[in-house]
């Protein structure tokens, strides 16, 4: 048995040497051949197995290390199987591995990737506090990329605007990048601008990375501030840079997406054809475990509305029904999309029906489902049904902008009384319940302008006085608020006109004289001969020089000219419209021209002149628009055996 054992054991160390060499060499794809013949002389051999799971591992064939856990049954593996769950994208299995392992507290290495898969699942909160406490309690050569990481989770958090996100550092480029996403989140365009530049320049001054591993570094920030920019309107500049970056091919498939997307939201109905490549490109699969679930829904939706501005009906309802199930925080939007196109295929009643149901089914849409429901109702040009709308609104109906489409829509039916009416008990509803709305200065000055010209001085008088708190010192509203006063209070007219400046304080003589002398009130012609009158010296004053009269001269006539002979009364008429006009034979003006390709018949000139055509395309109501995808923050990654896990591109 000594004699058998020997040369196995042998066998064992040999392997177990060559294992440690590549190991060491990083020859994973050596190491894995060496731990197979450890395996096939001991197959239970629970360091070998271990060996060959790191080794696989290393080499990114994490479905095949997954597969060799589970078939042999290597249950004390947690970190290994998580962290291979983790990277196949089976977040909530990875986590239940980790929770599982009843290992209290985790090993650092468990308690780190535990975090990484919080983040993953977007539980930003959670992940942020177990962040804190692996800063706190570790102290080695990884902590600022921790710092990094806690920063990217900062940038996602402060998505939600309510939320306070933590102060962050600012020392290298990437924690630039990620304080720019705070600011972009927070609505602070022209502030991430001005630190994704900074980003920028401190990632181009790398010197420990290559060229290569800066152009793709840089091609992220760049697109980050191409978002930024398309936000403040600068959508030249934006588009160009997405250009650019697409131009370099990037290995990151999430940076292809989001500059694709974005692409589609610059063209919006133009260039569609170009639109509808990016937008596969956006919908790859390959990406899709490094994508936001933000992201991902801004896509779908952005692919819904290029299918309405290509009028791809059928294609426009099964989209927004898939958008809708998939994504319920979009629903509304998706029945936006849908009703549009509804609407473009003339079918109003239908669409309203859908809104009205759904506005019964979620209250909190009520309000905006009834607006898109009166649009719809004024494309049909059914204005009575638009007021009723309108008016079911309750108390609602009493803002400004409400207030000034009833008004309009009433004098648009010939209802002025409607009108008056709607306008006085607006005013009586804001003087009973105080309510603040903003400056409706503009609302009361339209109330009583128009209950004046309607002959109803005492409400006009009511909009007025409220106008007149809001401005105090306006002449113009005090003028009104007299004359609307005299019309049933005399005394309170008289009263109220002692404050009006007096009329010598309004005009001085230099500018009454000024106005006289004007010319404006008179013609051209009056007021030259006006300038010569006044320019014109008076009898006593001596003439150096007489005035040149301009003189009339005969106009010349031809040499030929016969004064016996009656001219051509055609003669101004063109050659071709003149009696005796002749169209000459021959040539290839006299021929038709044929349109279409060379050798047609003429029969089929006129199927071919486009020119012939009637433009067919109608203007759609108005869409819901497209939404840019934010690129997101990044994670900084460790180097060697540690990947570099990207935060905002997973």
């Amino acid at each position: 048995m000594s004699k058998d054992a020997n040369p196995k054991e042998a066998l064992i160390k040999a392997a177990y040497a060559d294992v440690n060499k590549f190991g060491n060499n990083q020859e994973f794809d050596k190491a894995v051949k060496a731990v197979n013949r450890i395996l096939g002389v001991a197959p239970d051999d629970p360091t070998a197995l271990h060996c060959k799971v790191v080794c696989l591992v290393q080499l990114s064939k994490f479905e095949e290390a997954y597969k060799f856990i589970e078939k042999n049954r290597l249950s004390s593996l947690f970190f290994e199987k998580a962290y291979c769950e983790y990277q196949l994208n089976k977040q909530e299995q990875a986590l239940k591995t980790i929770d599982d392992a009843g290992l209290q507290p985790l090993p650092p290495n468990l308690k780190e990737l535990r975090t990484q898969v919080l983040y993953r699942l977007e539980r930003y909160e959670e992940c942020l506090d177990s962040y804190r406490d692996i800063i706190k309690n570790t102290s080695d050569e990884y902590e600022e990329e921790r710092r990094t990481n806690l920063s990217a989770v900062a940038a996602n958090l402060a998505v939600d605007q309510t939320k306070k996100v933590p102060e962050v550092p600012e020392d290298t480029y990437e924690q630039y990048f990620n304080s720019a996403c705070i600011q972009a989140n927070r609505q602070k365009y022209a502030e991430a601008e001005r630190k994704l530049r900074t980003s920028e320049k401190l990632c181009l001054e790398d010197e420990c990375a290559s060229e290569g591993e800066v152009i793709e570094e840089v091609d992220i920030i760049r697109v980050q501030l191409a978002y930024v920019l398309q936000l403040q309107g600068k959508t030249k500049e934006a588009s160009s840079i997405y250009a650019d970056c697409l131009r370099h091919k990037p290995k990151d498939a999430a940076l292809v997406v989001v500059a694709s997307n974005n692409l589609v939201v610059v063209n919006k109905d133009q260039n569609v054809f170009d639109s509808k490549k990016k937008i596969r490109a956006a919908l790859s699969d390959a990406c899709e475990s490094r994508l936001t679930s933000r992201q991902k829904q801004v896509i779908a939706l952005n692919n819904c509305l290029l299918a309405l501005y290509t009028n791809a009906g059928d294609q426009v309802q099964q989209l927004s029904q898939k958008l809708a199930q998939t994504y319920p925080k979009v629903e509304f939007e998706a029945l936006l999309i849908r009703c549009t196109q509804l609407a473009k295929d003339r079918k109003h009643k239908e669409a309203i029906d859908q809104l009205q149901k759904f506005a019964a089914a979620h209250k909190s849409h009520e309000f905006v489902s009834k607006f898109a429901i009166i649009q719809l109702q004024l494309l049909q040009g059914n204005r009575k049904d638009a007021i009723e709308t309108l008016l079911s609104l309750g108390e609602a109906k009493y803002k400004p902008g409400v207030v000034s489409a009833l008004v309009s829509l009433y004098l648009g039916t010939d209802n002025k009384t409607a009108a008056s009416a709607l306008l006085k008990s607006a005013v009586d509803w804001y003087k009973k319940n105080k309510v603040s709305s903003g400056d409706l200065s503009d609302m009361w000055r339209q109330a009583a302008e128009f209950h004046l010209r309607g002959g109803a001085s005492e409400t006009a008088a009511s909009s007025l006085e409220e106008l007149l708190k809001l401005n105090p010192n306006d002449t113009k509203v005090l003028a009104q608020l007299v004359i609307a006063y005299a019309q049933f209070q005399p005394k309170r007219a008289l009263e109220l006109s002692r404050k009006l400046p007096k009329l010598e304080t309004l005009t001085t003589a230099s500018e009454i004289d000024a106005l006289e002398a004007a010319n404006w009130v008179m013609s051209a012609k009056a007021a030259k001969k006006t300038a010569n009158t006044k320019a014109e010296p008076s009898p006593s004053t001596p003439l150096d020089k007489k005035k040149n009269r301009n003189r009339k001269r005969k106009g010349k006539l031809p040499k030929n000219y016969n004064a016996e002979v009656a001219p051509d009364p055609e003669r101004w008429l063109p050659k071709y419209e003149r009696t005796g006009f002749r169209k000459k034979r021959g040539g290839a003006r006299g021929k038709d021209v044929i349109k279409g390709s060379q050798g047609m018949a003429s029969g089929a000139a006129d199927q071919y002149d486009m020119s012939s055509r009637v433009n067919l395309t109608k203007n759609s109501p108005a869409t819901p628009v497209y939404q840019e995808t934010a690129p997101g923050p990044r994670q900084q990654h460790r180097k060697g055996g540690h990947k570099k896990k990207k935060g905002g591109r997973f």
